[in-house]
């Protein structure tokens, strides 16, 4: 790509980072015709593309085995061959600290790991989601001091990801996307680079402006589930189902928009983003109490589930220390294996600790792999799901409802059902078996 901000098939799109973001916008690319380099530090993702082989469940074989045979697919770890690409998209994880606080290592060693070879003529931009300034102060800085002009030599545009794993009704190309660039010749860049293969482009006035829309929109969504998961314990002690209100009042059609409560947040964007804000709103002396609280409520919920747990257990004449608690689902939304940040894993964490026997059941993740966070239960496996294994349990707590459940088997086979996503609601079950949580 150059800088007259114009594709062409001979374009090589490099993306950077081939998780649930970029994997699903590297074979965009290709389907697209383009020649698409996928690059990743984990030799196991090249590799398995390389063999026309998915890693990622709801991506099928048949979708990268297509763009490897039509020639436009390649994937690598050698980091040199960036200087083949004319557009570089970095799809990087940006997590949080032990401090709630941003940890950009992941941006800072992509960008240092790039720029020995940049060339004049290229397109930068980074998807990961970030607080504003991100990419003027990590980026431009960097690139610039390594002798090129931005808006002249390179072109560093902000696209926020806006990826939802799972969800059948939107890939990634119809998505619309938001693009904002350094300088106004930047942006006609990332206009061109995405409207490639993006159904609609937003372009916005600058990097700040396209960074800040991302926190906006998950910021929005926690504040919201922080609200009805307050209000979800509220109505617990007042005898009130909450999920019966949620229903009622999803009928006004008009100025209400239903969130549902749940056991903690999960995915990688949720339970992190709002704290990228606070933290850069500290910079301009503001704090941003409504989006902490709403963190502190949300962060509680693992805690009020093990609470109720605890009670249901307790007025069965089972105290958790020593009860075999199972927990339905892994992954931290319905009918993916994505267990990023996973509220599942508070729950393992603290059961265990108060001396409960706890596993885990979930179809689409049949062993834990790797986290950051949670190492101990790497290696961890499904139980398997049958009639002895079930009943062996005092107590099964659904975290995660999967579409895969057999909820009319888990009635018949358990005899104390924490529901925390009103899953059994559909299935017919005796009084006092099921508690809402």
């Amino acid at each position: 790509m150059s800088v007259e901000q114009s594709l062409s098939k001979d374009s090589v799109i490099g993306v950077v980072g081939l998780g649930y973001v970029g994997l699903p916008l590297l074979l965009a690319y290709a389907k697209a015709g383009y020649r698409s380099l996928g690059l990743d530090i984990d030799a196991a993702k090249p590799d398995a593309l390389l063999a026309g082989k998915t890693y990622i469940k709801h991506i099928p074989d048949a979708q990268v085995a297509e763009a490897k045979a039509a020639g436009t697919l390649d994937a690598t770890t050698d980091f040199s061959r960036v200087a083949e690409c004319d557009a570089l998209i970095l799809c990087v994880p940006t997590p949080l600290d032990e401090h709630f606080e941003p940890d950009l290592s992941y941006v800072v060693s992509t960008i240092e790991s790039i720029v020995p070879g940049l060339r004049k003529g290229q397109v930068v931009s980074l998807e990961s989601t970030t607080y504003p300034g991100t990419t003027d102060e990590e980026l431009v800085t960097r690139i610039e001091a390594a002798g090129f002009k931005v808006g002249e030599d390179i072109h560093v545009v902000y696209s926020p990801e806006r990826e939802d794993p799972g969800n059948p009704d939107f890939a990634a190309t119809n998505i619309p996307k938001v693009v904002g660039g350094i300088t106004p010749a930047c942006l006609d860049a990332g206009v061109a680079l995405y409207g490639a293969v993006f159904d609609e482009v937003v372009p916005v006035s600058s990097c700040k402006v396209a960074e800040l829309t991302k926190l906006l929109e998950n910021i929005y969504r926690a504040v919201n589930i922080g609200l009805v998961n307050e209000l979800k314990v509220a109505a617990d002690r007042m005898g009130i189902d909450i999920w019966e209100v949620i229903r009622a009042a999803s009928t006004k059609p008009f100025g209400f928009k239903p969130f549902y409560p749940g056991p903690g947040l999960g995915g990688h964007c949720i339970p992190i983003d709002p704290f990228y804000l606070t933290w850069k709103a500290r910079e301009y002396g503001v704090h941003t109490r409504f989006i902490e609280l709403a963190g502190e409520i949300n962060r509680a919920m693992p805690e009020y589930v093990i609470h109720r747990t605890m009670e249901a257990l307790n007025s069965r004449g089972k105290p958790v220390k020593g009860s075999r608690v199972l927990l339905m689902g892994l992954a931290y939304k319905p009918d993916v294996d994505d267990m990023r940040e996973s509220p599942t894993f508070e729950l393992l964490d603290g059961f265990k600790r108060l001396g409960a026997e706890v596993a885990y059941y979930d179809p689409h993740v049949l062993e834990v792999g790797p986290t950051r966070e949670h190492m101990e239960w790497a290696g961890t496996r499904s139980v398997d799901w049958n009639e002895d294994v079930i009943r062996s349990f005092d107590c099964a707590v659904i975290a995660t409802h999967h579409k895969a459940f057999d909820l009319g088997s888990l009635s018949a086979w358990s005899d104390l059902i924490v529901d925390t996503r009103n899953a059994m609601a559909v299935v017919e079950t005796p009084d006092g078996q099921v508690v809402k949580a």
